[in-house]
């Protein structure tokens, strides 16, 4: 794929998440209903944790500019497979982990930067729940991309003034440095946002970047896995035996990736890379029953994958539980 190929099919992405009040209208107008959206959030325990999936919205993608190393008729056929049709929307999932002495996010969804009505909705969700921003101490960041880092700030100020933010050093060093566009082709606005995103809680002090391998807090470990970003990082976190990785943005797609995981996306830094570790992750997860969280998989993203035939995988939704244990 050209360097031209990805910065047009990457500002086209994020276009359609900025699309007018028309385009919004003509999504609605061919769906069956329209529904008036509540904040949405999913609690399950793990171990001693408490940890609840929480909905910063959904943005509509358009999978023939958005994917790459395919064709548009594989696509709708996956899609139709799945009943879908494009373009498709996108979850945009966060994280909050409770242990009882701290409360900690993974990632902060999109924030202002999206523009109304599409994400934006993390806080009424922390609200909703009873969690005010203050209460954060930590965030886990996947990866610098804005719909995982646009919630840290809010009319250019921090958002969450007790947390220190956790992030691949390897992010900060490319997404900060806008030289790094001219360098690799991979548009300028991501470093833009980032600027004004991790940017912003760097200057304030909160920032704290790992490399490699580490244990950022009691029970989580981060990985740095390059590909999709130079730091994208998965978080394993475990507690009386069991655990959850959140994978970042290793999928984005459930109804064209798991069958054909060697499908990438223009919002990948290093599509090559990116598929590696796509691909490599996959046969782990599925091999070792872990559970995971992703957070552009229809919400609540919590689920387990499993290997099918001719390198395809299947996505399993973790079981709903709605009662109170006696």
């Amino acid at each position: 794929m050209s360097i031209h190929a990805l910065s047009r099919a990457a500002v086209l992405g994020l276009a359609m998440a900025l699309s007018s009040t028309a385009s919004a209208q003509t999504l609605s107008d061919r769906s069956p209903t329209v529904r008036a959206m509540m904040t949405d959030s999913y609690s399950f325990q793990l171990g001693d944790l408490r940890i609840t999936a929480l909905s910063d919205g959904t943005v509509p993608q358009d999978l023939h500019e958005l994917l790459m190393d395919t064709t548009q008729s594989e696509v709708d056929l996956l899609l139709q497979q799945s009943f879908l049709q494009n373009p498709v929307e996108a979850s945009i999932n966060v994280y909050l982990i409770e242990d009882g002495a701290r409360r900690i996010l993974v990632d902060t969804g999109a924030g202002q930067l999206f523009g109304p009505g599409f994400g934006g909705r993390l806080l009424d969700g922390l609200e909703a729940i009873g969690i005010e921003p203050a209460d954060i101490t930590d965030i886990l960041i996947t990866h610098v991309h804005t719909d995982h880092t646009g919630g840290l700030v809010a009319d250019g100020q921090p958002v969450f003034p007790n947390a220190t933010v956790h992030v691949g050093a390897p992010d900060t060093d490319f997404f900060l440095d806008p030289s790094n566009a001219e360098k690799t082709g991979y548009a300028i606005q991501y470093f833009d946002e980032a600027a004004k995103t991790i940017g912003v809680a760097d200057k304030a002090g909160q920032v704290a970047p790992f490399s490699g391998t580490e244990t950022v807090l009691p029970g989580i470990v981060a990985t740095i896995h390059p590909g999709h970003t130079p730091g994208s990082a998965f978080y394993k976190v475990t507690s009386k035996g069991e655990s959850i990785v959140f994978v970042g943005d290793i999928v984005h797609v459930a109804a064209v990736q798991f069958p054909e995981p060697r499908i990438t996306i223009a919002y990948d830094v290093s599509p090559e890379q990116a598929r590696s570790v796509r691909m490599e992750a996959f046969d782990d997860i599925a091999g070792s029953r872990q559970l995971i969280a992703a957070p552009h998989l229809p919400f609540p993203g919590v689920g387990h994958i499993r290997a099918e035939e001719d390198e395809a995988f299947g996505w399993y939704p973790m079981e709903y539980r709605n009662r109170i244990d006696n």
